[in-house]
């Protein structure tokens, strides 16, 4: 799960909060240099000396003439170019010399490079792609989620679980929309401020979508595996088990997050992850339950197999299991494999790498919601034919409804002919008009 954010470069807002940040503790350092100066300093500040300063980049701290000081790319070149290095100045007896080489050349950021315009351009198409897909997904899973939930035949259990789930890809995909149109919003800088509680809410909410996403596949995990394994699995009782790990567990790993956030990285609207401790209270449990996952699908084929050979195999239940089983297994590669490959890769935008990362996480991962609509209900066989039962009673009740309407329109004049006929029928021609009538 890489940086929520997908642009060539931070959003204004974000660079003028690093840039911020750094002045303050640049403000700092030179006043507790300030607070420990002695006599001694004193003189040497007055027979040769250059006094501390910030330069609107970087921070300087006092020098005796004749130093080369040395300081890192500032925070914020850093964010655009991905690359760390250093600038120097020399203390001379006339002052601060200018710094060299210019902080763009030794920062990595040529003005005049196409890179990050071409950068820009693959990621608006990357953001279009996986806004297709999320849009994709929402539809059918909100289709297939009423569809489920409007059977009443097809209430159980598993299919609760798939509800939940569809839910979650439903939060998932709409969190999205509401992360994009906050941080691409208008980059007006006399509103940073203003927005920066709402869009850290967004972040927030974002994050906790992302991870119930998670939680509720390996909820589906778990529930197979139960299925095979235990013998008396009493489904009602693991429900709720399962409705804890699913909603509950990311909440607290989420509020974890928002708090080291907000005590050691409350820069910008919580989009990007430089501080790789902090990111890994997310990161973390994602790649654990993915991995959980892959071992307990592993398994599950190997019960499977074993079963396969088994006198069990003809029996309805190991039916319904192998058919949830495939479905499940072919969702595996799909969700989260190239997650664990990309987890302890470094977030270096400077390389390959990222784009790679953010194609199979956003393009192709948008499109995770479809196919799980697709497997879990519209190819799922007992979907089918309910949804077949319910449209074959649908339309004989109205096919019964409109003749039953157009015999009482013309019931007045034809009930009287009928009766007529009765009357002055034999006996054996009066049942025979009696049981067409019955049969109306």
């Amino acid at each position: 799960m890489p940086s929520s954010a997908i642009r060539a470069a931070p959003p204004i807002c974000d660079l003028l909060s690093v840039l911020k940040k750094e002045e303050e503790n640049c403000a700092e350092t030179l006043s507790l240099e300030a607070r420990n100066r002695t006599p001694e300093n004193d003189l040497l500040l007055t027979s040769g000396r250059c006094a501390g300063m910030w330069d609107n980049m970087s921070c300087w701290p006092s020098s005796a003439v004749g130093q080369t000081v040395d300081a890192p790319c500032p925070k914020f070149f850093q964010m655009l170019t991905g690359k760390k290095g250093f600038v120097y100045r020399n203390c001379t007896s006339e002052g601060w010399s200018d710094p060299y080489p210019r902080p763009d050349i030794a920062c990595g950021y040529n003005v005049n490079d196409t890179t990050n315009e071409k950068r820009q351009a693959y990621f608006m198409t990357l953001k279009t792609m996986y806004t297709i897909g999320y849009c994709t997904s929402l539809v059918t899973l909100t289709i297939a989620l009423v569809v489920l939930a409007s059977l009443r035949r097809l209430r159980c259990t598993r299919n609760y679980i798939h509800m939940h789930l569809f839910t979650s890809f439903i939060l998932r995909a709409s969190s999205n929309f509401i992360k994009d149109a906050v941080l691409f919003s208008s980059e007006d800088t006399n509103y940073c401020e203003a927005y920066t509680a709402g869009c850290k809410l967004t972040m927030v909410f974002f994050q906790y979508c992302i991870m119930s996403n998670y939680s509720w596949l390996l909820v589906e995990g778990l529930y197979l595996h139960a299925l095979l394994v235990i013998s008396f699995f009493s489904e009602r009782k693991f429900f709720w088990w399962f409705i804890t790990l699913g909603w509950g567990a990311p909440t607290v790993f989420v509020a974890a997050w928002a708090t080291a956030r907000q005590l050691h990285e409350n820069t910008g609207c919580w989009d990007i992850n430089t501080n790789a401790n902090t990111w890994w209270i997310i990161r973390g449990p994602v790649v654990l339950s993915i991995f959980i996952n892959f071992i307990l699908f592993i398994n599950i084929l190997r019960i499977l197999m074993k079963k396969l050979s088994s006198p069990e195999r003809r029996s309805s239940n190991f039916n319904q299991y192998k058919r949830l089983a495939k479905s499940t297994l072919l969702l595996i590669p799909l969700f989260g494999v190239h997650y664990i490959i990309f987890a302890f890769f470094p977030e270096d935008t400077s390389s390959g790498t990222m784009e790679i990362q953010l194609f199979f996480e956003l393009a192709l991962g948008s499109f995770q919601g479809f196919f799980v609509a697709v497997l879990y209900c519209f190819l799922n066989g007992e979907v089918q034919l309910e949804v077949q039962r319910k449209w074959r009673q649908w339309h004989l009740s109205k096919h019964l409804g409109q003749h039953v309407s157009t015999s009482a329109s013309n019931g007045g004049s034809g009930l009287t002919q009928e009766m007529q006929i009765v009357k002055s029928s034999p006996p054996q021609h009066r049942r025979a008009t009696l049981q067409r009538s019955s049969m109306l």
